[in-house]
């Protein structure tokens, strides 16, 4: 399995804005995706930050979401949007 957890970070109330208009369908296509176990990606104490949490089965499904998402209007909203990310993976599928 493939792990990333981490945080979204807004600079700006307009970044979390954009946040809030694309992420639910960005979350929408993620769980429909073939090899996707977890997707969660939820507000925190603070209105700028995000806190993201995402299993995929394999290697080749991560990499799969990696390149749809970068194609999706999520990436072109949320492209100046600092990302604090962790990626492990554990045992083969």
């Amino acid at each position: 399995m493939i792990h990333l957890t981490g945080r979204l970070i807004c600079a700006s109330h307009a970044q979390a804005r954009a946040v809030m208009m694309a992420l639910p369908e960005h979350i929408r296509l993620t769980r429909a995706e073939q090899g996707c176990v977890t997707f969660d990606v939820t507000p925190t104490d603070d209105p700028l930050i995000w806190q993201v949490a995402e299993s995929f089965l394999d290697r080749a499904a991560f990499d799969a979401h990696q390149a749809r998402a970068a194609a999706t209007d999520w990436a072109v909203q949320t492209s100046g949007i600092t990302r604090d990310y962790a990626i492990t993976e554990d045992g083969a599928a």
